[in-house]
């Protein structure tokens, strides 16, 4: 666990959290699983110039088409399409306080289908982390957190949290090393590609159940372009990285940061000032990220 690491593990939570606060500003002006597919259309044209060379015919991604459309599935389709569905009925703390459970599914995933069973010093940096996450739960009050209700979306959020481990997983430990060596640009790509396509589908099957509606402003364009770019290629580079450096698990306690940093975006939206709870839950969730690192 070196300062670069660190880092690159940080800063998805950080621009994550930002994703739901602007997934939840932009309800009423865009239909959830239209603004997943836009947002990745956008990425995949960014991206174009520098993992363009991915899509010739010819190209290694072809033979691995179908490992690549699994992790655009899993990763691009079906995340981030289940997130902006959690928003609708949801809040951006209650989506990343369920998102905060990712240790746990990491764990399980990982000693279900790769055999990894989890260390004594794994599961105590859960209990550290989850502390922290109650924490923000009950704003430094524990009356508050027997009164936090679920809904609908959070359902929704459960869902797209596993599916997130398993996308991890298949990172770490792909069937076939070689993408891994392939440059970075190219390998995001092949899987935003496939993603788009998915992100395609259920956006043309939203259409057809609801009224689609995008409401071309300046503040959703700016929030359109966040999304594209900090929350998906600025962020997946960066865990992907990260995940490759230390691995799925270890990776996962860095998620817990998610809530806390959405929280302190909150507030600042709505003109507070972040309360000691934050910085208390801060500190214990960085505990449970240095113990669950030790070997």
């Amino acid at each position: 666990m070196t300062l670069k690491t660190t880092l690159l593990l940080t800063l998805p939570p950080l621009l994550w959290a930002g994703n739901a606060v602007v997934g939840r500003l932009m309800v009423g002006s865009v239909a959830p699983l239209t603004l997943n597919f836009l947002r990745w259309v956008l990425a995949a044209l960014i991206l174009m110039p520098l993992g363009w060379r991915v899509l010739r015919p010819g190209s290694p991604l072809w033979p691995r088409w179908r490992s690549f459309a699994l992790l655009g599935l899993l990763g691009v389709g079906s995340y981030n399409s289940l997130q902006y569905l959690a928003l609708q009925t949801s809040t951006p703390l209650n989506v990343t306080l369920i998102a905060a459970s990712m240790p746990v599914w990491m764990l399980a995933v990982g000693a279900l289908l790769y055999g990894e069973r989890p260390r004594l010093v794994q599961l105590w940096g859960a209990v550290f982390s989850l502390a922290g996450v109650m924490l923000v739960i009950a704003r430094g009050s524990w009356v508050a957190l027997m009164q936090v209700r679920l809904v609908p979306g959070d359902l929704y959020m459960i869902v797209a949290v596993i599916l997130w481990a398993l996308y991890s997983w298949m990172l770490a430990r792909p069937r076939d090393p070689a993408p891994r060596q392939w440059p970075w640009a190219e390998f995001l790509l092949a899987q935003i590609v496939f993603g788009v396509g998915w992100a395609t589908l259920a956006s043309g099957g939203e259409s057809l159940l609801r009224e689609v509606r995008f409401d071309w402003t300046l503040p959703v364009i700016g929030a359109l372009a966040y999304v594209a770019i900090a929350a998906s290629l600025v962020a997946y580079r960066c865990w992907g990285v990260g995940v490759g450096l230390v691995g799925p698990a270890v990776a996962a306690f860095f998620s817990n940061l998610t809530p806390v940093f959405a929280a302190v975006l909150s507030a600042a939206l709505l003109g507070e000032t972040p309360q000691w709870f934050h910085a208390a839950a801060f500190a214990l969730i960085v505990g449970g990220i240095v113990v669950s690192s030790k070997r």
